[in-house]
């Protein structure tokens, strides 16, 4: 397991629970520790829910090695998931490091949501092995798993991530590698459209948010949803979809673009549309959006 953060120790918690033996990699020790002691949280939290007994959260726990060496965590793995940021120079850097330094067997995954899969296995030398494996987050909570399948990626592998997610009591669903795949192409312009709303002035913050949860009945408002995914997050998908369609109809709002630059990137700045200085359950509209 690549990457450390919110979605790699999620990935990592989960597959150590099914008893799968996990190498979870960063380059930063501080973000190693920091990912061990989230997962150990979150499982305390199943514990008291009756979910997840004590002995299975050692087990769990006792599942997870940390590396701060790609070269060394991926040597013996069968399956590697990456989970670094939205970046495709990023990504295309892992993937080669991935390629040259895990077994010829192992099948490379990426948790993109929503670069090519296609563009990632280009540079590598086992296009059938590579293929992309969207956990949805919170992921010891969300059962979704979109399995999406480049140009070249094989059946067989494809069959072997979708049996996989099913084993880790997930539910897999097979999608085409275009921008954005089914979830993001359908959310994100969703999200973008909220922020256009208010950034017209049709209406407040608050009040887009009410009319999606109450009319639309979803459990979150947008404006809220895209302060929880991150808005740079949401940018850098908007970019890919602009990009990958060129269609004006994915462009980012300049509202968006705006709070990215000023570094309101929502919950893990304490500040987007809400502000999160008291903690999630206490947000309230940020004094931006109040006049």
């Amino acid at each position: 397991m690549i990457g450390s953060g919110t979605m790699g120790n999620g990935i990592a918690h989960t597959l150590a629970q099914f008893g799968y033996k996990v190498n979870l990699i960063d380059i930063n020790e501080n973000a190693l520790s920091k990912a061990l002691a989230t997962i150990n949280k979150n499982i305390d939290r199943q514990v008291t829910k009756g979910t997840v007994s004590a002995e299975q959260k050692e087990a769990t726990l006792s599942n997870i090695t940390i590396f701060t060496d790609l070269k060394s965590g991926v040597s013996t793995a069968d399956l590697v998931v990456e989970a670094a940021t939205e970046n495709l120079e990023l990504k295309l850097k892992i993937f080669r490091d991935m390629d040259e330094f895990a077994p010829a067997h192992a099948i490379l995954a990426s948790n993109t949501s929503s670069i090519s899969i296609t563009h990632i296995a280009s540079v590598t030398q086992r296009g059938a092995k590579v293929i992309g494996m969207h956990f949805m987050n919170p992921v010891p909570v969300m059962k979704l798993v979109e399995v999406i399948r480049g140009y070249a990626t094989s059946d067989e592998t494809t069959q072997t991530v979708m049996e996989l997610s099913r084993k880790l009591a997930k539910v897999p669903v097979e999608v085409n590698d275009y921008p954005g795949f089914v979830a993001n192409r359908i959310l994100m312009p969703m999200i973008n459209e909220a922020i256009y709303t208010l950034y017209e002035g049709v209406a407040g913050v608050e009040e887009i948010d009410t009319v999606m949860k109450l009319g639309m009945a979803h459990p979150m408002g947008p404006l809220q949803l895209a302060d929880f995914i991150g808005l740079d997050v949401c940018l850098a998908i908007m970019n890919v979809l602009h990009a990958g369609f060129g269609n004006p109809k994915y462009a980012p709002c300049p509202l968006l673009v705006n709070m990215v630059r000023a570094g309101k990137l929502g919950i893990k700045a304490t500040e987007g549309f809400y502000n999160y200085a008291l903690g999630p359950k206490d947000a309230k509209v940020s004094a931006k959006f109040l006049n």
